[in-house]
């Protein structure tokens, strides 16, 4: 059997082999993202101006918020290339930095999320309950985790994987096994959550910024896509878990040195941080349903409401924050991390400092999204890509589907979601709004796409440390083993993920408190 499993394994290198070398030729001749950003943006300015030269423009019937009259409008593109475009890139490089949706919520819900990640509170968790699980539900508690687990960012990567492989070692299963487990829930679901992180704010402020193409007034709130990626997350688990029992670790046939290692259990202070972080969790919570559940509540709104435009909703960032940072300090005091107010400075410094990258990447994506708004080639392009959507009867269901493919293709070559939405959202959501599609729906169609591949493209960034954890189990492991060992989750996961979407279509479902399929 086992022999049968190395042969197969083989066969199914040499299969991919010349897929691989593909995609790892095209990923070393791309650039960094955000020097993606500067070559579109250049881009930008002289397509700009030689539309505005040739007279691109369009005419389409709009809504007038203020009176709630249809009107003509008639839109011309804007060349960068004048004296007035020219002006306008130097003049406004500051202002489309820090006025970029995204950047402020990330920067703020991190402190929070850092904070607890610093301590340890976060590894901790993972760590218990993954060790307090019963034999016959390890695997979906593993997957469960790994999904969970994209609250924190990128720590199920670097804290979950490998756990996943010691669990399964120690209950004698195959680590690799427990490995593609973890890995499938924390990058092939990427996007579902039983609740919402900090990719749900980061997407909805671009999502917010591209849809001000059509309507300057409208704002996709951090819970648009709440209810659908809440269910998504018990799919997810249920698909990571037949794959994982039923094609993975069959595949891989029995691991001869099952017990060669053991689990590391929680040290007595971790024990006693996670206790107090539990305290200061109930504190924080009765202290934000004080503030939220009364009727006069301070933050609900003048109508009494929570959901919507609400100090509530508009608060929800820093209540994110507050989430992680209360049972973050908790957990460090209580474990022996945090001793003074320098140590929790220290911590909120560290977190910080991991953001430098997305900091320097968000200034090159904030004015390409800027250009393409200013020079109003968003909505010409909107306009025209509608247009021809109606002229071919590509609506519905196909429409729908095809989204999610592209999505899916491009991921393949681009990593970050954040900059493929950045890239995506200007062209296709004012775009599936002149349709009749919402921007909250639009984005839960490139979510399901953008994370499905993950977990099979050596371009995404931790690739190649999730291929060096699977080295310390199987020496002979490479990419090829990885991609053949996680293939039949991207592809499962692809499927049902999109019959889940096409579903909640069906029955006109919303996708979060407020946020409905159509406009």
């Amino acid at each position: 059997m086992v022999e049968s499993s190395i042969k197969t394994k083989k066969e199914n290198k040499k299969g991919l082999g010349g897929f691989l070398d593909w995609v790892e030729r095209v990923g070393n001749r791309m650039p960094h993202p955000a020097a993606i950003f500067v070559i579109l943006s250049i881009i930008i300015i002289f397509i700009s101006d030689i539309c505005a030269r040739t007279g691109v423009h369009v005419q389409f019937t709009m809504v007038d918020k203020v009176n709630l009259e249809t009107k003509l409008t008639d839109v011309k593109a804007v060349s960068l290339l004048t004296a007035d475009g020219i002006r306008y890139i130097f003049t406004n490089a500051v202002k489309n930095f820090t006025s970029f949706a995204p950047l402020g919520t990330v920067l703020v819900a991190m402190l929070g999320v850092g904070m607890a990640e610093e301590t340890g509170l976060i590894q901790a968790l993972l760590r218990k309950t993954v060790m307090s699980t019963p034999k016959q539900l390890i695997t979906a508690i593993v997957v469960l985790l790994g999904v969970m687990s994209n609250i924190a960012s990128d720590a199920g990567y670097i804290v979950l994987i490998p756990l996943g492989a010691l669990v399964f070692l120690g209950f004698g299963r195959h680590p690799i096994a427990g490995m593609a487990a973890a890995f499938a829930g924390v990058s092939g679901g990427f996007s579902a959550n039983l609740l919402i992180g900090t990719t749900d704010p980061l997407l909805g402020g671009i999502t917010t910024e591209a849809a001000k193409l059509i309507d300057a007034s409208y704002k996709v709130e951090p819970t648009a896509n709440w209810y659908f990626m809440f269910v998504s997350t018990f799919l997810i688990t249920a698909i990571g878990t037949f794959v994982t029992d039923k094609i993975v670790e069959p595949r891989l046939g029995a691991y001869k040195n099952a017990s060669s290692e053991d689990m590391t259990q929680l040290t007595d202070e971790e024990k006693k941080g996670l206790k107090y972080a539990g305290i200061g969790f109930l504190i924080f919570l009765t202290f934000i349903l004080a503030l939220v559940v009364p009727y006069n509540g301070i933050l609900r709104d003048a109508n009494h409401k929570i959901i919507g435009h609400t100090p509530f909703m508009d608060g929800i960032v820093p209540i994110i924050s507050l989430f992680f940072f209360i049972p973050g300090v908790f957990y460090g005091i209580a474990s022996g991390g945090i001793k003074n107010n320098k140590d929790v400075a220290n911590s909120l410094s560290k977190s910080m400092s991991k953001m430098g990258g997305y900091l320097v990447l968000v200034f090159f994506a904030s004015q390409f999204v800027a250009y393409f708004g200013h020079t109003n080639l968003g909505t010409i392009l909107a306009v025209k890509g509608a247009d021809f959507l109606k002229s071919t009867g590509l609506t519905g269901i196909p429409l729908i589907i095809l989204f999610i493919l592209v999505s899916a293709f491009i991921n393949l070559f681009m990593g970050s979601a954040s900059a493929k939405w950045a890239i995506m959202a200007p062209v296709f959501v004012p775009m599936f709004m002149a349709i009749g599609f919402s921007p909250e729906f639009t984005q839960a169609a490139f979510r399901v796409g953008d994370s499905c591949t993950n977990i099979i493209t050596p371009l995404m960034s931790y690739f190649a440390l999730i291929v060096s954890f699977a080295e310390k189990y199987d020496e002979d492991a490479g990419i090829g083993t990885l991609i053949s060992t996680m293939l039949p989750y991207s592809v499962l996961f692809l499927i049902g993920w999109s019959c889940l979407l096409i579903l909640w279509f069906c029955l006109g479902l919303p996708l979060g408190p407020g946020a409905g399929i159509f406009m």
